[in-house]
C-alpha cells in the first residue's frame, strides 16, 4: 500500500488497508512455495488448533464465523489432510480437532514466513519506529 492506494487518514480505513495488504502477502507468500492452497479464514482456524486438542465448538467460540462456516472450513482442511477430526472422548456429540503431522509442519512453516514478513516490515520502518508500533498496537486503546 501505498499514500495514493488508499485516500483515507481514518485510522480504521488505514489499519484495514494495512491488514488487507499483509494478509495478500502472507497468503500469496505461502502459495508460491507450497502446494497447498490454504486460504486466510483456514490459517486462522489453524492458529486456533495448534498445540491444542479443542472441540468444534471451542473452535466455533474463538472466531467470529458462524458455526456452519466453521464446520466448512474444517471439513476443507481435512480433506486436505491438515486436520483430524475424531470423537470426544467423553461426549458423544462433541468432536475434537488436532493438526495432522503436515498440518503442524504448514503452521511452522507459515509462522517462518510470517517472521520474516515482519523482518521486512522493521526493516522497512526501522527498528525504534517497528517497537513503537508493537507497543501501540498491544497498547489498551479502552474500547
Amino acid at each position: 500500500m501505498t499514500p495514493n492506494e488508499t485516500s483515507s487518514t481514518r485510522l480504521l480505513d488505514l489499519l484495514a488497508a494495512r491488514h488487507d495488504q499483509i494478509r495478500r502477502i502472507s497468503e500469496q507468500a505461502w502459495n508460491d512455495k507450497h502446494d497447498i492452497y490454504i486460504s486466510n479464514s483456514e490459517w486462522y482456524v489453524l492458529a486456533r488448533i495448534y498445540q491444542k486438542k479443542p472441540t468444534i465448538a471451542e473452535v466455533t467460540r474463538g472466531v467470529h464465523v458462524s458455526r456452519q462456516a466453521i464446520h466448512k472450513l474444517i471439513k476443507n482442511l481435512d480433506t486436505k489432510g491438515l486436520v483430524l477430526v475424531t470423537d470426544h472422548p467423553t461426549s458423544r456429540k462433541d468432536k475434537c480437532i488436532e493438526l495432522t503431522a503436515l498440518g503442524v509442519t504448514c503452521y511452522e512453516q507459515n509462522e517462518a514466513l510470517k517472521a520474516s514478513l515482519e523482518r521486512d516490515i522493521a526493516n522497512a520502518l526501522g527498528d525504534e519506529a517497528f517497537q513503537e508500533l508493537q507497543t501501540l498496537l498491544q497498547a489498551d486503546w479502552k474500547l
